[in-house]
Order: structure tokens, then C-alpha cells, then sequence
């Protein structure tokens, strides 16, 4: 908000709205593009992106920009957002699909590296009653789970490093708790501290690609 003088918190939620394929969807599920896509009429879309084939998530990314063409109402912007799981090539397959054609809107990406739990780690500053639970996890991790959070790489749930575990550890599964790591950081702080973690990435590109479209100076995709 800081990059448009006239916004702040409370005329946000009049200038967005999230939405999925309908208004009665806040967003579109990964695991929901390929029914969608064969359900309109999608069908086929193999190929390669330019001359190259598509790295992970490349096909499935440009299904789901091809539903959002096809919108009754195309959006103003579509953010892809996705867990890295430490593949480095999911973000290629996001760009490759960005890059595939000239989109009716700005294409946002936000890549979790390796998961978006270390995104709300990056904002969390323990409160009083927070620090043990923080000195605990990290004696266990041996590393410090916020400004390290990059090494939060397990994929088995529950495991030593696992992200989730160590989010559930420091905030208790508090939804509300996790939304304040996010929305009440400076986002200076957050840009400063995110680089490992993708986040940083992320809020650049919001800044290039999606704060144009809310100020009304965007350019055409």
C-alpha cells in the first residue's frame, strides 16, 4: 500500500476482490484446472513453450490462464501462486506460461521456496508468551526458524524440519495469528528478510505488475 499514497486499510477490500472461476470462488485450486479446463472445452493443450518443453507446472498454469481468458469477465490480474517444494523449476513452468501468449490481463507470480508457511515465518516477531515456543524450536532445529526458514525443506509431514510443524509449534494453527505475521510486518522488513524464502520476488512483482492495475496506470499485458 505504501507504493499508492491514497490506499491503506481501510478502502483495500473496496478496490479487490479475489475470486476463482466464479464470485462464489475466493480463488482457483491447482488440483481443480485440468477438470475446469476439459469441462470448457480445453482440451489438447500440449506442446512446447516456444521452442522449449514445459518445465513442472508449465501446462497446467497456461490451462488455468486459458480459463480465466474465457472468463464471462476476464480479471485484471490472475497471481499464480505455488509451493516451490524446493524445484526450482516450478517457477520456470510458471514463467514459461506467463511468456506463452499475450494475456487480457497482468500475470502475477508468487513462488514459495520451498513452502508458504517460511512466507509467514519471514514475518513472525515472538511476542512474550511466544519466545519459549521460538527457543525451544530452535534448539531442535538447530538453526533459527525465522531468518533461516529457507531450511524448513522436509517434504513428509511432521518431520524434523517440516514448515508446517514448525508454523503449528510457534503459533498454535492461530489463522489469525498467521495473517498478522503477513499484514502487520513492514513491508520493508518483509522485502529485507524474504530473499531466501521467495517472498521478496513475490512483492516485486506486485510492485511492477499488480499495483499499476489497482492505481489505474497499468499498460496493456
Amino acid at each position: 500500500m505504501g507504493a499508492i499514497d491514497w490506499l491503506d486499510d481501510g478502502t483495500l477490500d473496496t478496490q479487490r476482490r479475489w475470486q476463482g472461476r466464479t464470485p462464489n470462488e475466493s480463488f482457483l485450486r491447482w488440483a481443480s484446472v485440468r477438470s475446469e479446463a476439459d469441462k470448457a472445452g480445453l482440451k489438447g493443450l500440449f506442446g512446447h513453450f516456444g521452442s522449449k518443453p514445459g518445465e513442472p507446472d508449465a501446462l497446467v498454469a497456461r490451462r488455468a490462464l486459458m480459463l480465466f481468458m474465457k472468463a464471462d469477465k476476464a480479471p485484471d490480474a490472475v497471481v499464480l501462486i505455488r509451493d516451490s517444494d524446493a524445484d526450482p523449476r516450478r517457477r520456470l513452468g510458471l514463467e514459461q506460461a506467463r511468456d506463452d501468449g499475450r494475456w487480457p490481463f497482468q500475470v502475477v507470480i508468487g513462488v514459495a521456496e520451498p513452502k508458504r508457511e517460511c512466507w509467514v515465518l519471514t514475518g513472525f516477531e515472538a511476542r512474550a508468551h511466544e519466545e519459549k515456543a521460538l527457543d525451544e524450536l530452535e534448539q531442535r532445529l538447530s538453526f533459527h526458524p525465522v531468518r533461516d526458514a529457507h531450511r524448513l525443506t522436509a517434504s513428509e509431514h511432521g518431520a524434523k524440519n517440516d514448515a508446517k510443524r514448525a508454523l503449528k509449534e510457534l503459533m498454535s494453527e492461530d489463522p489469525e495469528r498467521e495473517r498478522e505475521c503477513l499484514r502487520d510486518t513492514p513491508l520493508a522488513s518483509l522485502q529485507a528478510q524474504g530473499s531466501k524464502v521467495g517472498l521478496s520476488k513475490f512483492l516485486e512483482e506486485v510492485r511492477q505488475r499488480l499495483v499499476p492495475v489497482v492505481s489505474g496506470t497499468s499498460p496493456a499485458p
